[in-house]
């Protein structure tokens, strides 16, 4: 155990000092944001530091990453910001120069007329007029111009709405604040269409794909992206080899003839944490509420069936609610795991555990409901804007949450830590045979408390690219690794105390299993940021160890054959059907959500072209709810299990079970995936701004793609209705028990 441990511990530190060391480059490399704009011919002063600071917090203000995206991190009804501010400027830029020199529009002048003032439109907008001196950018006056359009363009978004961009009427009406959200905009394209210093790539390596300014794939994302695709078939076969030479060593175990959870003591603090499901529940059909609002909005802009719904509920507000619920509800299913497991683990109550239970159930219906509160009142504009950073909408995906619900968060996860963590920490002190598998297990748990914290890194003020490094450690760190840990750690524990595997084995496997996830998980943040105002650091470490990923995902097909051959080996195993069934469904979604749509979107050269679009959503959907969601599932299920002595009538978890999985997968097939290639080869052959496009997306064709996922989401909603009923009926039925 000590070679197993010394590797583990080997590999997280060299991994975190590769993640920091690229985030110093990060803060040290970022585009600047210039103290003035100044416009050449006249000296005038465009725009200065505070407007484009300003503007930032405006954009967060009105739903930030909810309403469109900036450098490809966002949502996907209104267009890219960067990526349509760079392409009308640049066609104004050409006309412009068409009319004056040629008297005639850009498209109707013959190819070498065209080719002269491409080049002179390339040298205007990529070459770097940053002055380190003054701090200062200079534009042309007819750049100015072409600003100056672009201004009046989106002014007119903001202020009067736009159906086809689901922005409803009226989202900003103030004058000052609709000029600083223009300059930050400017800012976040200047940044993707300047060339770095001495460098022939923009500060975010030539992203987005935009011809008419020669923004293409750099050599160093066509490079990592092939060596990435090389060690991923290399280190598939080394791990395959492992498995089969060290699958087959654990040490034996005979398989007990009865059920050895059924004589496990129950006790208070678990009864006491059951009423978590119960709101989980109603989270979860919330949270699907809002899904079906929020796509409706694709195919009719402001209404939901003909009503004027985006006044009261846009869609920057059903998104931000649709996505933060489904973080909390499965956060808060996993953390209840965690509390209803400690006395399990320990064999003893301790003191005030149910005195904690009760505080942190009330502080996350408190985080749930004042958040989501605090979201409205911020992009209605009813807060100021520091105001709205701290109890109003970030902004940021995921993020949502106002810095005070954050904060109030982070100490609710302190709490958990420690109540869990004695119980873990009480338990090791026995020196048993379980003593590895429960450290790994405390560590992930530690790991869960203290991760969260790094979402509290930036500040009001911080740049777009050191908040999207820290936005993604919460992200991805927190919740695709350290949580993945803890859910791995649970299942082998569980399993070992069934008496289906030996502890020793649970243990070396445990730390097995979160040594390789890690060794490619955490550098592997990196992967988010390739096109982020980020140095090529982070593409050339992201491509490579994002791959890596992939690796322990494809030997998934043997975790789904072990656990459908445990239903086999014994008829008590049949009472853990359904979690076995839900554990088999995350084997199953990691392979193909996180492996094969994770993957289709991990290479520098494929993020490229389609970062942001539905190919996004595809990974989003199939990862997050058919790995994160049906894992919190699948533990609902079994604390329900273990809790409950009585036979279940199985058609509500049957139904469920089955009505999830076929209607996931008939909305990716039948909606998601083919948007998703319309918008790649879209992206490819045409540029950017094109694949994000409303002359695209309401295209006949892609209209009926849209609607086509009705299909899927009527069969997914029916299964969570299912889920739903049979959670909070079989968790009343317990809560009324004299147990």
């Amino acid at each position: 155990m000590k070679k197993i441990w010394t590797i583990f511990i080997l590999v997280v530190v060299s991994s975190f000092a590769a993640l920091i060391w690229v985030g110093t480059e990060i803060y040290q490399t970022q585009p600047p944001i210039p103290e003035k704009v100044i416009v050449k011919e006249t000296n005038e002063v465009f725009y200065n530091k505070s407007d484009i600071q300003t503007g930032q917090n405006v954009w967060e203000s009105i739903g930030g990453m909810e309403v469109g995206s900036i450098w490809g991190h966002g949502s996907y009804v209104a267009p890219d910001w960067s990526a349509d501010w760079i392409h009308r400027e640049a066609k104004y830029l050409l006309n412009f120069w068409a009319h004056k020199d040629y008297g005639s529009s850009y498209k109707n002048l013959d190819v070498e007329k065209q080719g002269a003032l491409k080049a002179r439109l390339v040298k205007e907008i990529r070459t770097n007029t940053y002055n380190k001196s003054d701090g200062s950018i200079t534009i042309s006056k007819a750049r100015l111009a072409a600003i100056k359009a672009n201004i009046q363009h989106y002014s007119s978004i903001f202020f009067n709405g736009h159906e086809k961009y689901a922005i409803q009427k009226g989202a900003l009406t103030d004058s000052t604040k609709l000029k600083q959200l223009n300059a930050f905009l400017f800012w976040t394209s200047w940044a993707a269409s300047t060339n770095r210093p001495n460098k022939d790539y923009t500060y975010t390596s030539n992203w987005p794909h935009e011809p008419l300014i020669n923004n293409t794939i750099t050599a160093d994302s066509q490079i990592w992206s092939g060596f990435s695709i090389i060690l991923l078939i290399l280190f598939i076969g080394i791990l395959a080899f492992y498995h089969i030479r060290n699958h087959e060593k654990g040490e034996a175990i005979t398989s007990p003839s009865k059920d050895p959870l059924l004589a496990m003591p129950l006790f208070r603090s678990q009864k006491a944490v059951l009423k978590y499901f119960f709101v989980v529940s109603l989270l979860i059909a919330l949270q699907v509420v809002l899904g079906i609002i929020t796509v409706h909005y694709t195919v009719e802009g402001q209404a939901f069936f003909g009503f004027e719904l985006s006044q009261y509920l846009p869609y920057s507000i059903t998104r931000t609610w649709h996505t933060q619920l489904a973080v909390f509800w499965i956060a808060v299913t996993w953390l209840a795991t965690g509390l209803f497991l400690a006395p399990m683990i320990s064999g003893k109550e301790m003191k005030y555990q149910i005195l904690g239970i009760n505080f942190l159930f009330i502080a996350a219906l408190i985080i749930v409901v004042g958040s989501m509160l605090g979201e409205w009142l911020g992009i209605h504009q009813f807060l100021e804007l520091s105001t709205n950073f701290f109890f109003g909408h970030q902004g940021y995906e995921y993020m949502d949450l106002g810095r005070f619900w954050q904060i109030l968060l982070a100490i609710g996860l302190i709490l958990w830590m420690f109540m869990v963590g004695r119980h873990i920490l009480f338990a090791i002190r026995k020196k048993d045979d379980s003593k590895h598998l429960l450290i790994i297990l405390l560590v992930a748990v530690m790991a869960i408390g203290m991760f969260f914290f790094s979402g509290l890194m930036y500040g009001e003020n911080s740049t777009l690219p050191v908040i999207n490094y820290w936005r993604w450690w919460l992200v991805h760190l927190w919740v695709e690794g350290f949580f993945e840990v803890f859910a791995t750690v649970t299942i082998a524990y569980l399993f070992s105390r069934m008496k289906i595997i030996s502890i020793k084995t649970a243990g070396k496997a445990s730390i097995a299993s979160a040594t390789i996830f890690l060794a490619g998980g955490i550098i592997g943040t990196l992967h988010h940021l390739y096109y982020s105002g980020t140095p090529v650091q982070a593409i050339a470490l992201g491509a490579t160890f994002s791959a890596l990923e992939v690796v322990p995902l494809t030997l998934m097909g043997f975790e789904i054959r072990e656990n459908w051959n445990l239903l086999k080996e014994n008829e008590w195993i049949q009472r853990y059907k359904w979690p076995i069934f839900f554990f088999i469904s995350v084997a199953f979604w990691n392979m193909l959500g996180a492996g094969v749509f994770g993957f289709l979107i991990n290479p520098p050269i494929a993020l490229y072209y389609i970062q942001g679009l539905n190919t996004t959503a595809v990974h989003a959907h199939t990862a997050l709810f058919g790995v994160y969601g049906m894992l919190g599932m699948g533990f609902i299920i079994t604390c329900l299990r273990l809790y409950s002595k009585r036979l279940w009538n199985e058609k509500l978890i049957r139904n469920a079970f089955w009505l999830l999985n076929i209607g996931l997968i008939l909305m990716v097939v039948l909606s998601l995936l083919p948007l998703g290639i319309i918008q790649a080869y879209t992206s490819i052959t045409k540029g950017y701004s094109y694949a994000r496009d409303a002359e695209l997306l309401y295209t006949p064709t892609v209209q009926t793609i849209k609607w086509m996922r009705i299909v899927g989401d009527v069969i997914f909603s029916v299964g969570i209705v299912y889920f739903c009923w049979f959670v909070i009926k079989e968790t009343v039925f317990l809560m009324k028990s004299k147990k």
